[in-house]
């Protein structure tokens, strides 16, 4: 059950992508572009969003659980330190260039665009060299 609900929030978070257009590099570049051909549309998607995500937060907290797990899981660490604002200003610079997010590539992926693939292949490869990465600096902090 909880795959399923998990597929139908997906298919729906997917669908929000599309319809608003975030599918499209082209749109999201845009938004960025304020002294050229500006389309403030992804700023109402936003603020959207936030509506939404206020509104759910607030019943999700009424509950003790979540409706398929044991316990919600919320961040504790809430120190910005060197990884959180250099992996914060390499999303945005990565959105800023490609004109994706990961949230949105995924989606866009069943548009069949090579550059879509190419992104979240990128995105993949990213994944995978923070973790190497991190292993190496947790063996080296321990020898």
């Amino acid at each position: 059950m909880k795959q399923i609900f998990a597929l139908i929030t997906g298919v729906v978070f997917g669908t929000g992508i599309a319809i608003s257009g975030m599918m499209d590099p082209a749109k999201v570049l845009n938004f960025f572009d304020v002294a050229g051909t500006w389309d403030p549309s992804l700023a109402f998607v936003m603020g959207g969003a936030l509506v939404v995500t206020f509104v759910g937060y607030r019943l999700a907290w009424k509950r003790s659980a979540p409706l398929f797990g044991e316990r919600f899981q919320i961040p504790t660490n809430s120190t910005i330190d060197k990884k959180l604002v250099g992996g914060s200003a390499l999303f945005g610079i990565g959105w800023g260039i490609a004109g994706f997010c990961p949230g949105a590539a995924i989606p866009a992926l069943g548009t069949g665009r090579w550059e879509v693939a190419l992104f979240v292949a990128a995105v993949i490869v990213g994944f995978y060299l923070r973790r190497l990465l991190s292993s190496v600096g947790a063996a080296t902090a321990t020898n």
